[in-house]
């Protein structure tokens, strides 16, 4: 299984970017795909999830209406789009894949399959 996240890039405070996170060997169907950040010196953290086969979404308080994560089923894509983007958005992007219950969905140890990541760039 590998998880191939891309579109990371230097963006302006207030510009967007879309993230795209496409698996090889595997279905999402079933699972639940996340997003998690790691910025420079600081542990990764949650940034959103989605349950494939429902829909059902997450996102963390710190990006709430200026993120928001999608899914594609044709082409077992899930997408991280990034509005209003601000100079401590900067970090390292990854995808996840797992079978977290609700309360575990933000835990970084319900995901078991893990993308190399994506730099995301806000200049001030």
């Amino acid at each position: 299984v590998q998880l191939q996240a891309s579109g990371g890039g230097l963006v302006q405070a207030g510009g967007s970017l879309r993230l795209s996170c496409a698996a090889s060997g595997l279905t999402f169907s079933g699972y639940t795909v996340g997003w998690f950040r790691q910025a420079p010196g600081k542990e990764r953290e949650f940034v959103a999830g989605i349950r494939w086969s429902g829909g059902n979404t997450y996102h963390a308080d710190s990006v709430k209406g200026r993120f928001t994560i999608a899914r594609d089923y044709a082409k077992n894509t899930a997408y991280l789009q990034m509005n209003s983007l601000k100079p401590e958005d900067t970090a390292d992007y990854y995808c996840a894949v797992g079978r977290p219950i609700a309360s575990t969905v933000r835990a970084q140890g319900s995901y078991y399959y893990w993308g190399q990541g994506t730099q995301v760039t806000v200049s001030s």
